[in-house]
């Protein structure tokens, strides 16, 4: 038995929830997947899956096994990245997603400046403002503006972002200014998403107050409802990166500093112990060194 392919197989079937679909992102067979997977169970002396009509889904053991095992195939690909990727030409098709607004500010520049270093590599960009399976949607690498909630995925840390409620200071000559989260209880609010929470979430020491919020506007994409913002119609909550450029104009200010959430994490993400080819871990490797240090 080759345990490294084993493993891999072991991985796909995880990660796909079924044979068929790891046969089919291995290239392989329906029955040699059959065949590795006993054959590993077989070595180990346990069951790593339940077996269903409708899905595979992993025993105690296999939930165990399933870390060590993309630690396993993850060393093996770094040994072999790091022999062959000084004699290598960065080359092929790269496909990256990232936020609409963080992507065209941020992540854009980024790649731009990579592929002036790597001629032969070709990229295409989706910016979404939707969390997007990268591999239902066959993507290489993510950029994530949230904590990482998938096990199939790796996240290493770019940066990080404030969420901040801002007004305009002409709203705020009217109305006055807030002193604690429960003041926005009955205030104007402006929502950057239609089926956005219809509560923010604060934070004091230890303590989280929940705030329901209510608003004559909302909007499905951000920048109008940053704009309704700045022209007075209340307040609105965002991320840093959204309106640090209209609070430097003074359209914008902040408020209740005191009580602002956690930081964000933003990251690079891509799928776990997969054979990673040398363009997409040279990107991965420049979007952290782009991002050193990165807070918003």
């Amino acid at each position: 038995m080759d345990r490294l392919k084993a493993m891999q197989t072991f991985v796909q079937i995880a990660d796909h929830g079924s044979l068929t679909g790891a046969a089919r992102a291995l290239d392989s067979s329906l029955p040699a997947v059959v065949r590795s997977l006993a054959a590993l169970e077989a070595h180990l002396g346990v069951r790593l899956f339940h077996r269903t009509t409708r899905r595979n889904a992993l025993t105690e053991e296999g939930r165990h096994y399933l870390q060590s095992a993309r630690d396993v195939l993850a060393a093996a690909d770094a040994a072999d990245f790091a022999l062959k990727a000084e004699s290598r030409e960065l080359a092929g098709q790269l496909t990256i997603t990232a936020p609409v607004l963080f992507g065209h500010m941020y992540v854009a520049p980024a790649i731009t400046r990579f592929m002036q270093r790597h001629d032969k590599v070709r990229c295409t960009v989706l910016l979404h403002d939707r969390k997007v399976d990268l591999l239902e949607e066959g993507v290489d690498v993510g950029i994530r503006i949230s904590p990482l909630d998938d096990s199939s995925m790796v996240a290493q840390q770019l940066g990080t972002i404030r969420s901040l409620v801002v007004a305009s200071p002409d709203f705020l000559r009217r109305n006055g200014e807030p002193r604690h989260p429960r003041d926005l209880a009955h205030a104007p609010c402006v929502r950057g998403r239609v089926d956005g929470p219809s509560q923010w979430t604060f934070h004091e020491g230890t303590r989280v107050h929940t705030v329901p919020v209510d608003g004559r506007l909302a909007f499905n994409h951000i920048a109008p409802a940053i704009e309704a913002c700045a022209a007075g119609m209340g307040y609105g909550r965002f991320f840093s990166y959204q309106v640090l450029p209209h609070i430097a104009k003074g359209r914008l200010q902040i408020v209740l500093p005191d009580f602002e959430s956690p930081s964000r994490p933003v990251s690079v993400i891509y799928p776990h112990a997969r054979l990673m080819p040398a363009r997409t871990r040279a990107f991965v490797d420049w979007m952290k060194q782009e991002f050193s240090g990165f807070a918003l």
